[in-house]
């Protein structure tokens, strides 16, 4: 009796499914990108999800990398580790602001320091267009990055602002007095060397920003050249066209176009052009070449976050970047480079902003503004976002809702309990709030009600900052919860209030009983409360994913 059509067919579909299982397997093992061009899998018809595809390509491009070194026996780990240098630890002043204090997640804010050097040492001098000895600070960033790691703001110090530079160390090793009213890119060529002197850059913005900075990085020339190449160019946008004469204005004549006008890829000397071009576009202030810095740095960001975890482009990158690079003690071999860098991974395009410190000239120079200055600076050390939120995400009041302020109700003690650990705030929502000038006070508070288990939903500073002693606020239904939380505050009071849920007002016995009203040098001392940043300052802050062609020149003219 002869075999059915049918099942001739069901047997050469097992026999093909046996076949293109072997096929799978195999793809599993050593084909995850192919596998992962398309979300539906072939050979068995069943949708992938492409989340998964992703980390799947992510980890065998990841193990990939380390294949490839432990492969070669170490030898790219030991190059890499070779090519960094690191300046002098004991250049750094001894007199500096304290460590940023760790958030209830143990999480801090770090601070690096962005330098790029004009030296026409070396290789460099091919780049410079100059013969200029020793070396200058082309481009410093102040980068914040936030307790939360999901967010950083790098602000652009003017190279002509007028700043105090403190007492440097030379190479003879003596130090150098101050300096008052003097440029900030003088810090840099303090000793006179090729190499410039970072630690001198390192300790003058700590005395101007009161910012205990924890990374230095300098690259140079030839190093910001290698790595626009190694990513294959940047993509940048100019207003219009640059002629030789706008690089050089030392030529007798405008010369041949050297940059076109419009969106446009550059690299290598192009590049350099680029971040360092002043004349011939807007009033050839140093101001609006920073804003063409700070949209560079976002693209190239971007074209670093494009290629993931690549090693043809990951590799040759790590291997320009530490060429060029002179770092703090703290991030001297390759491993310390790579985990700060990783940390960093987990910041969106549109959560690294930049901005340029409030500014008005002193004839051909730049004063920073007081008092906008100094609250930004107080934002950052208060580890807040300049649009008002704070590292955790939540919404960082600048002033409290009508709840926080003194209540016209009045306030009873809160009933004694036995001892504080003996509350449990499982459940009970608090939002904290600061009634005094002294900073740092809702941190602390928080911890405190997160250790007793209660749920703390955003802290801010309250309308009055002269509240004398600590306030419980509750809404209506919420007295018992109120008390449990009064119970982890001595001498706190309750009081009763219209708006909904519980406010944690901390007054100045909280502040007295956790160092608040302690003294120090200005450098030690904890930032005042700060205020809103003005709205034209938040207004002209670039995302790094902003149009690469909007706010890349100021002034009129050229």
């Amino acid at each position: 009796m002869p075999v059915p059509r049918a099942g001739g067919r069901a047997e050469a579909r097992r026999a093909a499914q046996k076949r293109g299982g072997k096929e799978r397997g195999g793809a599993d093992r050593g084909g995850a990108e192919r596998a992962a061009d398309s979300p539906v899998d072939r050979t068995g018809g069943r949708g992938r999800k492409p989340k998964r595809n992703v980390k799947k390509i992510l980890a065998w491009t990841a193990a990939g990398v380390l294949v490839l070194i432990a492969g070669t026996g170490g030898a790219i780990y030991l190059k890499l580790n070779g090519n960094i240098k690191t300046f002098d630890a004991d250049a750094i002043s001894k007199d500096r602001p304290a460590e940023a204090q760790a958030d209830a997640n143990g999480n801090k804010p770090v601070n690096v320091l962005l330098i790029g050097s004009d030296s026409r040492g070396g290789s460099n001098s091919d780049l410079g267009g100059g013969d200029a000895e020793g070396a200058r600070s082309d481009t410093t960033i102040l980068l914040h990055v936030y307790a939360d790691h999901k967010h950083a703001v790098g602000i652009s110090i003017p190279r002509n602002a007028l700043v105090t530079i403190p007492s440097c160390k030379l190479p003879n090793g003596k130090w150098k007095p101050e300096q008052k009213g003097t440029l900030f890119n003088a810090a840099f060529e303090v000793g006179g060397t090729a190499e410039g002197n970072p630690a001198c850059t390192q300790n003058t913005v700590e005395k101007l920003t009161g910012i205990r900075v924890d990374h230095t990085i300098v690259v140079d020339f030839q190093g910001f050249s290698a790595m626009t190449k190694a990513v294959g160019g940047v993509d940048v946008c100019l207003p219009k066209a640059v002629y030789e004469g706008d690089i050089n204005p030392k030529l007798p004549k405008k010369g041949a176009q050297v940059l076109p006008a419009g969106p446009q890829k550059v690299d290598g000397q192009k590049a350099l052009d680029y971040v360092r071009l002043r004349h011939g576009i807007g009033d050839g202030s140093d101001i609006g070449r920073m804003k063409r810095q700070q949209a560079f740095m976002g693209s190239l960001i971007s074209a670093v976050k494009k290629e993931g975890l690549n090693p043809t482009v990951l590799l040759p990158l790590a291997d320009a970047a530490t060429k060029s690079l002179r770092v703090d003690p703290g991030l001297d071999t390759a491993d310390k480079l790579m985990s700060f860098a990783l940390s960093l991974k987990n910041i969106e395009l549109h959560d690294l902003k930049f901005l340029t410190p409030p500014w008005k000239y002193h004839e051909a120079d730049l004063d920073l503004v007081h008092p906008d200055v100094d609250n930004l600076w107080n934002t950052l050390k208060a580890d807040r976002t300049i649009d008002g939120q704070n590292a955790v995400g939540e919404q960082q009041e600048t002033s409290a809702s009508p709840t926080a302020e003194a209540s016209a109700q009045p306030t009873t003690p809160a009933p004694a309990t036995s001892t504080p650990a003996n509350t449990s705030g499982a459940g009970v929502r608090v939002t904290v709030y600061n009634g005094t000038t002294s900073p740092g006070l809702p941190t602390k508070a928080a911890e405190m009600l997160r250790g007793a288990k209660f749920t703390v939903t955003g802290t801010a500073t309250a309308k009055s900052t002269n509240h004398a002693t600590t306030v419980v606020e509750y809404g209506t239904g919420q007295k018992a919860n109120a008390e449990k939380v009064a119970a982890l505050f001595p001498n706190a009071t309750l009081s009763s209030s219209t708006a909904p849920g519980i406010s944690l007002i901390l007054g100045k016995d909280f502040a007295a009983a956790n160092g608040g009203a302690a003294g120090g040098s200005p450098n030690s001392a904890a930032p005042s409360e700060p205020t809103p940043l003005p709205s034209s300052l938040v207004a002209d802050a670039r995302s790094a994913d902003d149009d690469l062609c909007a706010n890349t020149t100021y002034g009129s003219g050229g």
